[in-house]
């Protein structure tokens, strides 16, 4: 087994990365779930095998790129796949569109347990529905849980059609468990509501968690489920994903919708890096996964002893994204979250996401980029606290809480 080094720096700067050189001159990026690691070895070897061509041309999708996606996720995760049941495309966001466009008509509601990942709201809009939140609740565990009533409530409402489910769940890291899943198959079954998961984080989960795909506890014939290794191997740039459906005319209004709106051809270099990185990148995953909660330990002791009005009681159990609880810092200081970011990327030089881009029930959090080495989380974690401190020490003579 190859050994990897998650704490090796590599310098991103000046490559056309969207995380590093869309920052201003010094301000350290924590923020776009993009990782700061090499690929693994033999998803570097397929893509020079196929460089090494010399013509990139329109690709076949073979029969090995649907052995490697199906054999996976039965050996991982006991879920069988079938091949028919597989249609590509460039990626999980255009996937979740494409979706919303076979299944909805203009005015529609979709619904979300926020706060959840950005882009869904924007496919949404862009699909001509309306976004339908439910919040999630924090419980007595720190852990972000659904709130059924409401989410029953909000499902019976003949205006919603569709429910996007985030598996594991971005940001808050909750890899929902098998009874969670089920409940949402039969609340959403009994009220016509159709089940979109975007279960792109499936590999990211912490030791003693598992993911367990949608597909696997609910019953329901068109459940769709949209998976793709780009998040877990650092691959999102070769723009490959998957819609996984097992009902044939749901398929057939899919397919229609990926060639109306020109997602259809992928990249050949995906290909080549989704084969390699199923077939053979086991290893790598695993130490990621280590790296990723050693990252999150540091980012929990850290706050717990240096970040005044900051709370991060939230177990990680999923992704590689921190959740910073800064309701009480924001009080203190009298601003919003959104200010309370920008003066961060201003005056401390380090940019996390704002938590309000997540729906309401984000105001007052941060998203953290664990994915980097040890030492870039531990320096942006300075010019955080650093920053907290130059404020006024009077403001923080003892540890803040918020409920």
């Amino acid at each position: 087994m190859k050994t990897y080094d998650f704490d090796k720096h590599i310098d991103r700067s000046g490559s056309g990365s969207v995380k590093w050189d869309e920052m201003a001159e010094g301000v350290l990026p924590l923020w776009v779930a993009d990782m700061d690691f090499e690929a693994a070895t033999p998803i570097v070897e397929a893509m020079q095998k196929r460089l090494d061509h010399h013509v990139f041309g329109y690709s076949i999708v073979p029969d090995a790129y649907y052995d490697a996606v199906i054999n996976w996720f039965s050996r991982r995760h006991g879920w069988d796949i079938r091949r028919e049941w597989i249609q590509y495309t460039i990626g999980v966001v255009p996937a979740i569109s494409c979706c919303l466009k076979a299944l909805t008509l203009p005015g529609d509601k979709v619904l979300l347990t926020t706060p959840v990942y950005n882009c869904f709201f924007s496919c949404i809009r862009n699909s001509g529905c309306v976004a339908e939140e439910s919040p999630l609740v924090i419980g007595d565990d720190g852990k972000y849980h659904i709130d059924w009533d409401d989410f029953e409530r909000r499902c019976s409402d003949s205006k919603v059609v569709a429910f996007i489910l985030c598996n594991p769940h971005n940001p808050g890291g909750r890899v929902w468990k098998k009874d969670e899943l089920e409940r949402i198959s039969d609340i959403c079954r009994r009220h016509n509501v159709t089940v979109i998961s975007d279960e792109i984080h499936n590999e990211l989960v912490m030791p003693g968690q598992s993911y367990i795909p949608y597909a696997t506890v609910s019953d329901i014939a068109t459940s769709i489920s949209c998976i793709s290794a780009s998040k877990s191997f650092n691959i999102a740039g070769l723009q490959i994903a998957n819609i996984i459906c097992r009902d044939e005319g749901l398929r057939r209004r899919i397919d229609r919708a990926i060639n109306i709106n020109e997602v259809c051809d992928v990249n050949p270099f995906g290909i080549v890096a989704t084969i390699a990185a199923y077939n053979e990148c086991e290893d790598w995953i695993e130490q990621l996964n280590r790296h990723i909660e050693k990252n999150y330990l540091i980012l929990q002791r850290r706050v717990e002893e240096e970040g005044k009005g900051l709370i991060i009681n939230m177990p990680l159990e999923g992704t590689y994204l921190g959740w910073l609880d800064c309701h009480a810092l924001c009080k203190t200081l009298g601003i919003s979250s959104d200010e309370l970011h920008a003066r961060l990327a201003d005056e401390a030089k380090v940019f996390f996401s704002p938590g309000s881009i997540y729906g309401s029930a984000g105001e007052c959090f941060l998203r953290v980029n664990m994915a980097c080495p040890s030492s870039t989380l531990n320096e942006g974690l300075n010019r955080l606290f650093k920053w907290i401190e130059s404020r006024d020490n009077n403001l923080f003579n003892k540890k803040l809480k918020w409920k």
